[in-house]
């Protein structure tokens, strides 16, 4: 099976973890807004590709090889200390490097897929960095703001109500797809939305013009993965049917075949089978929560759901 997943940070690792415990041919189609941290210090600097989400990618990708647990440590370490490469993760200078040396970011990702030893790909959704603009409200007077930036959309105390997505660069064009990206989805027989940052990780692939058309042509099986908890700032007080309105504000035309969602994260499981339908699927309600109350997905457990949703294995809901 050839699955492909969009997303970024940690949701997409939570994904791309469990997506690796059902078939080798794995595709990550990553973000590429982030302006924060370690990955936008080398952003403004060098003016390359923010490389932390795929970095992230690459290391979930890695965990799951035999023998790549180290490397995927070392890809994830971070410099400690007071100097210039405090924060900085490994894998962050390693692909700042190979992005230069190739001048091209999807050559340099398949040679550090090479040096990870993985056989699944990681691309970014474009090869230009690009930006997130929101509109948000309840920051004064009732009034729309608008909010530019990953870190300040995702920190914002106000209420997110919509994004888009820019090329500084090239302010007066819309966001070009990574090829081969385009052809992952276009060729996939399963392609997964979420979990994740909602607003600056799951949605931006929806806003670039040719990634969006190709989700709408495939015919891969399309799932969405919903988060376990409303993250602050971007989805404090969303209901988990809120997610797949958004969702659908941002891509009328998308169906998918398929909505998870853990089964202790959603109060009302009848809304959320209604907004499910409403985009063409059909909710599977399932414990895909890790143990401890920590807020993450047991890559076990949504293995284990995702082949219930694509009819590899027999139902686990809840009732059936």
């Amino acid at each position: 099976m050839r699955a492909v997943a969009l997303g970024g940070g940690h949701g997409l690792h939570a994904t791309l973890s469990a997506l690796r415990r059902i078939t080798a041919d794995v595709t990550a189609v990553v973000t590429v807004a982030d302006d924060g941290g370690s990955s936008g210090r080398l952003r403004r600097e060098l003016g390359l590709l923010p490389p932390g989400d795929l970095r992230q990618a690459l290391a979930a990708l890695a965990a799951a090889e035999d023998g790549g647990t180290l490397w995927a440590e070392v890809f994830q370490h971070r410099f400690g200390g007071t100097g210039a490469l405090t924060g900085h993760a490994v894998g962050n200078l390693l692909l700042a490097g190979l992005f230069e040396v190739l001048g091209d970011p999807v050559a340099g990702l398949d040679e550090a897929a090479k040096l990870l030893g993985i056989t699944g790909r990681v691309l970014p959704m474009s090869a230009e960095p690009l930006e997130i603009e929101a509109e948000v409200t309840g920051l004064e007077n009732g009034a729309v703001s608008r909010i530019r930036g990953q870190v300040a959309v995702a920190s914002t105390p106000g209420r997110v109500r919509r994004i888009s997505l820019h090329n500084p660069g090239r302010p007066h064009w819309p966001p070009v797809a990574c090829r081969d990206a385009v052809e992952a989805v276009l060729e996939a027989d399963a392609v997964f939305l979420g979990p994740g940052s909602w607003f600056t990780s799951v949605l931006p692939h929806l806003l670039v013009p040719d990634l969006h058309d190709a989700l709408l042509t495939t015919s891969a099986t399309k799932i969405v993965i919903l988060n376990l908890i409303p993250q602050p700032g971007e989805t404090a007080g969303f209901s988990p049917e809120r997610h797949l309105h958004v969702l659908f504000e941002h891509a009328p035309r998308l169906k998918v075949d398929a909505v998870i969602a853990d089964r202790d994260s959603v109060p009302t499981p009848a809304r959320l089978r209604r907004a499910a339908e409403a985009l063409g699927g059909r909710a599977h309600l399932a414990s895909v929560a890790a143990p401890g109350g920590a807020g993450r997905h047991d890559p076990d457990a949504l293995a284990g759901c995702v082949r219930e949703a694509l009819g590899l294995a027999e139902s686990v809901e809840e009732g059936q």
